[in-house]
């Protein structure tokens, strides 16, 4: 396995494991529920398909460097497609999705999000 897989993987699951502890803190300081809302398979399926997208990417980067943008994008649909078939149904039980219940996804996404692009910008840029 390349060194820049090991260090994007390292760096995502420390950055989650930062933000997930961050997260159950200031739902404790609330006094809400700390497990509730699929928080740790939200945390734990964002950061799988993170690093399964970033694999992909870095498998690609050389032969189609030009399409790693779209392979990204696709990636981030992704996502969402899992959200909307996992964990909306879950949210919706009650017939609203709560403010608490969209965190708990997005949260671990927009991390994700960010350090993916973070790291796409380094591959476009021939960095990586």
């Amino acid at each position: 396995m390349s060194k820049n897989i090991v260090v994007f993987c390292v760096k995502l699951i420390l950055s989650l494991s930062v933000v997930f502890a961050f997260h159950l803190a200031i739902l404790h300081f609330l006094d809400f529920p700390l497990f509730e809302n699929q928080l740790i398979m939200s945390y734990s399926i964002n950061g799988i398909l993170a690093i399964i997208i970033f694999i992909t990417l870095y498998k690609l980067r050389v032969k189609y460097l030009d399409l790693l943008g779209f392979i990204f994008m696709a990636g981030s649909f992704l996502k969402f497609g899992v959200y909307f078939v996992l964990f909306r149904p879950i949210f919706k039980q009650d017939g609203d999705v709560t403010a608490l219940e969209a965190t708990s996804f997005l949260a671990p996404y927009l991390l994700c999000l960010i350090i993916e692009t973070f790291y796409l910008i380094k591959m476009l840029n021939n960095k990586l």
